[in-house]
């Protein structure tokens, strides 16, 4: 899966997601203190989906009509990045197929996909 990586993710998560084979850009890497926008137009130039824990994206997918690849909200309730990344790391093989194209919001309990607007 491509991914980019906002900078409210946490490290042991970006390190996960590569270990497992992801292609993963991170924003703290490639771009530091890029503001939202600028995240979604790297993301749909390189054709990645944000990975992110910033509801924002959420308004801009959705009240802002904003064209992406698909957008992963992680809304975990542990502050912890390897308890995040662990989670992650069960649910990405059953959500991996389905969800380009779709915004998903992650938390302990389940993952709810929502198709976005396609361009």
């Amino acid at each position: 899966m491509r991914l980019l990586a906002n900078e409210n993710i946490e490290q042991p998560i970006v390190d996960l997601l590569r270990a497992e084979g992801h292609d993963v850009a991170y924003v703290s890497e490639v771009a530091p203190g890029a503001p939202d926008d600028e995240v979604l137009r790297v993301a749909n130039a390189e054709s990645r989906l944000v990975l992110t824990n910033d509801k924002d994206f959420g308004e801009m997918a959705f009240r802002e009509r904003r064209v992406t690849a698909g957008i992963v909200l992680l809304r975990l309730q542990s502050q912890d990045g390897v308890e995040k990344a662990n989670r992650l790391k069960k649910i990405l093989p059953v959500i991996e197929e389905q969800v380009a194209g779709h915004f998903a919001v992650v938390t302990e309990e389940r993952v709810r996909l929502r198709p976005l607007r396609r361009g």
